[in-house]
């Protein structure tokens, strides 16, 4: 398929930039195998969940990774910390520009910025790729977590026209987030409350955990012509051994895996098809990295229904959840949900696929 095939218009007036006064009360599309359509409050998501189905959630925790920087000019660099990259204070990090050189985090805080050329590895093919760093100066390691805690803010997608703010802190981040690493959030799950969560452990639905970090892989840009040009950048992730048992019990008792998002997905794909690199296998845990792309063709190994948010044309998640549900299906609801005033994208409303 060709990734044109995954463009559409949409009203920028559908763009979602605050979140739900409550997280349940966002509204939810369903999207059932026949192609049929419900529209419902998120909430109302527990008469869906039968006694015996799996809920999945990516409990990874989003970090203020955006920091704004000083030049010794006195100018303002705006950066995003993309991950650690040493064990002392470095980060990979993007921003705009080309400066290089000595800055400062907030008044007294030292750091300095640089770009090099670094190998990668991409299919057996050795090549080199520049990237951008900084490094906190003068600070224990241990600190450098308190600081981007002090000085940073919640990395908000770009098409939210707004500086984030204090609110960002809770409501960009799941009531289930555990474990810090995300750049983004894995936004299917923001619906979530605490209540809901018991009311749906209550009918019987085991709810289990993994965690995938989120990287700019997850929102990085299709430019190839086709799908089959396109390759993921690595992600972390963490599944306990034990949860591939309990998916198998779940599946062989012909209930229902459901995952909470694009990101929890390609977590448990990655594993149940072998399509990850180990770091390391023990204490009862799996750990690696998958650069897993799944979009229309591939077979589902696990996953049997998909909570999700409304996706960004061109986007690897769009493509994923249309491999899902079908291409056709999925269009048609598209359009239906834009003609009914839905909101689209991280802030947005849900989507139940069955």
């Amino acid at each position: 398929m060709k990734t044109a095939d995954f463009d559409f218009h949409l009203p920028k007036d559908s763009i979602a930039l605050r979140p739900s006064e409550k997280r349940d009360e966002a509204r939810l599309l369903i999207l059932h195998k026949d192609g049929t359509v419900e529209h419902r409050r998120f909430a109302d998501i527990m008469e869906y969940l039968n006694e015996g189905d799996m809920l999945l959630l990516n409990n990874t925790k989003v970090f203020p990774a955006r920091i704004i920087v000083k030049k010794p000019s006195g100018g303002n660099i705006d950066i995003l910390l993309v991950k650690e990259a040493g064990e002392d204070g470095t980060w990979e990090v993007m921003y705009k520009g080309r400066f290089e050189g000595m800055i400062t985090v907030g008044n007294d805080i030292n750091a300095e910025i640089w770009t090099e050329k670094v190998k990668s590895l991409e299919l057996g093919v050795r090549s080199y790729a520049t990237k951008k760093f900084l490094r906190f100066l003068d600070i224990e390691p241990a600190r450098v977590n308190d600081i981007i805690w002090k000085f940073g803010s919640m990395p908000l997608p770009p098409y939210i026209k707004r500086l984030p703010d204090n609110e960002d802190r809770q409501r960009y981040q799941t009531v289930y987030a555990e474990h810090q690493g995300s750049i983004a959030a894995p936004t299917a799950g923001l619906h979530f409350t605490e209540e809901l969560l018991g009311k749906i452990r209550d009918k019987g639905v085991s709810v289990e955990t993994l965690t995938l970090h989120v990287g700019i892989g997850t929102f990085k840009p299709v430019k190839a012509e086709f799908l089959s040009g396109h390759r993921m950048d690595r992600e972390y992730f963490e599944i306990k051994s034990s949860l591939e048992g309990r998916i198998s019990k779940v599946k062989e008792a012909g209930r229902r895996l459901l995952a909470v998002g694009t990101t929890t997905t390609r977590a448990i794909e990655a594993t149940a098809a072998g399509r990850w690199s180990a770091v390391e296998r023990q204490n009862g845990s799996i750990k690696g990295y998958t650069d897993i792309f799944i979009h229309p063709g591939y077979v589902f190994k696990a996953v049997n229904g998909l909570i999700t948010n409304f996706h960004l044309p061109r986007s690897t998640p769009l493509m994923l959840t249309s491999a899902l549900c079908g291409f056709e299906k999925l269009n048609k609801a598209y359009e239906e949900a834009i003609s009914m005033g839905y909101r689209f994208f991280s802030y947005g409303d849900a989507m139940l696929i069955l």
